[in-house]
């Protein structure tokens, strides 16, 4: 056994224990709101490049 197979279920184990579940989600859902406004401003980067090469 490795320590790469447990090593998720141990930063699981550790916030579990340290944060209360609200704050879990609170933090899981900041993450994907910033990855997300993260894609779309990189998508519309490069729409933007796309059209100025083609004009």
């Amino acid at each position: 056994m490795t320590i790469k197979r447990y090593f998720p279920l141990a930063i699981l184990a550790f916030l579990t224990t340290t944060l209360s579940s609200c704050e879990l989600v609170e933090g899981i859902f900041k993450a994907g709101v910033w990855t997300g406004v993260i894609v779309v401003v990189l998508v519309l980067a490069l729409i933007i490049w796309l059209i100025s090469k083609v004009f």
